[in-house]
């Protein structure tokens, strides 16, 4: 379900980079839809290299989608005309250290399409100093797991507030079942955790327990 999401957040005709591309079903899906007409899958690690290679050939679309072992966007090559770049199934942190170790290889007329887990709001902290607009975003459960997937254009400089870099500057806006439901499950832990720290009176930093104090509020102002 999550790469069905992702995949539809690709422009059609794209010409995409799917980095950390892992066994190259995403970029495959898609060129066997006729959803985009070139694909890079670029891996860091050997063996799923080879599994995106092996995919891509079973499916006779070596003339179509280029695999290549590289770190991050050092996969795209000034002449692929890449106009998408999915980066999925990695913590926000990871993703927001590729984007810029890489930022050299971005022209700005990218669409991103990243689906980070865990840590979007490191994320969306790199989009906005960028100069990246988010332009969708959505929550989605699977496997017990919830998961976001976040897409973002260059554009007019924004500044979103600390909230909105939190919890996402459009579902705020939105609030989808989805969305409110991950929060009353964060919510829950978040009490737990507080909780556990009041029992344990030594050993917690008072700064860690004010910080989780905060975003308890938050959230709690958000649910109410």
């Amino acid at each position: 379900m999550r790469l069905e999401r992702v995949a539809a957040q690709v422009p059609a005709g794209a010409r995409l980079a799917d980095i950390g591309s892992d066994h190259g079903y995403l970029p495959v899906a898609l060129m066997r839809r006729g959803a985009i007409v070139a694909a890079v899958a670029g891996e860091v690690a050997l063996t799923p290299f080879r599994a995106a290679e092996r995919t891509v050939r079973e499916n006779r679309l070596e003339q179509r989608i280029s695999v290549r072992l590289a770190s991050g966007l050092a996969a795209i090559e000034p002449g692929d005309g890449i106009t998408a770049i999915s980066l999925c199934g990695m913590g926000g942190e990871t993703i927001r250290d590729i984007l810029d170790s890489g930022k050299a290889r971005l022209t700005g007329q990218e669409r991103l399409i990243l689906q980070p887990n865990g840590g979007e709001q490191p994320l969306r902290q790199w989009l906005m100093d960028n100069g990246y607009r988010i332009l969708g975003e959505e929550v989605l459960r699977e496997n017990r797991f919830d998961y976001e997937i976040i897409v973002a254009e260059r554009g007019a400089p924004v500044t979103y507030s600390a909230e909105e870099l939190y919890f996402g500057p459009l579902h705020l806006q939105t609030r989808s079942a989805a969305f409110l439901s991950k929060w009353q499950r964060r919510l829950h832990l978040k009490l737990r955790t507080l909780r556990q720290f009041a029992r344990a009176r030594h050993g917690v930093p008072e700064d860690k327990a004010r910080h989780l104090a905060e975003e308890a509020r938050w959230i709690s102002e958000l649910l109410a």
